[in-house]
């Protein structure tokens, strides 16, 4: 089971308004390595009461940090790149992380990757039919996952875990056999 999950967090319901990364490297199931990053949006608008109630970033905390082609060219391809071919897993990706991929590529007149995803959350949704709710915090908080919601780095570990938990329960031996499993396959930019 080789994946990189990756979570992003944005400073307004913009896509493009990518304040915050976080990408962690799964190989046979197991973190190996992990790296985060503050990112400025290209706006200083960020919308108060959601941002600070959920990830609590602010534009002070991103004023100084490079603008998201710096950060996608200079530390997310790097670290994708160590391990070409590992499809990109994220939580909700299909609705949200994928969407701030785009958006920012599209904003700043960027490519996008050449790379596979996958959805954890339709994932959860085939292993545990049973449970209400198929969020990351429900299901953190039902498997026992101590984290801190909402910080993408965070987030990204947490979404690998259920993967990697998903996987054993289901018995699958690699991501594809995974989403095969699960009626799913990746999607592509």
């Amino acid at each position: 089971m080789n994946y990189i999950t990756i979570d992003f967090e944005t400073a307004n319901r913009d896509f493009y308004s990518a304040c915050s990364v976080g990408l962690v490297r799964f190989i046979d199931g197991r973190e190996t390595d992990s790296c985060h990053a503050l990112i400025k949006p290209p706006s200083k608008f960020f919308y108060r009461p959601w941002t600070e109630t959920v990830h609590h970033i602010c534009y002070e905390d991103v004023k100084n940090e490079p603008h998201f082609p710096e950060i996608w060219n200079n530390i997310v391809m790097p670290f994708i790149m160590k391990t070409p071919g590992l499809p990109l897993a994220a939580h909700n990706g299909n609705k949200f992380d994928m969407k701030v991929i785009r958006g920012c590529c599209d904003y700043y007149k960027m490519p996008y990757p050449q790379l596979e995803y996958f959805d954890t959350l339709h994932i959860a949704e085939k292993a545990w039919p049973e449970l209400k709710s198929h969020s990351l915090p429900e299901l953190c908080r039902h498997f026992g996952i101590i984290y801190n919601a909402h910080h993408a780095l965070d987030d990204a570990r947490s979404c690998g875990l259920i993967t990697a938990m998903a996987a054993r329960k289901l018995g699958a031996k690699n991501v594809y056999e995974l989403l095969c499993k699960c009626g799913l396959e990746t999607g592509k930019f």
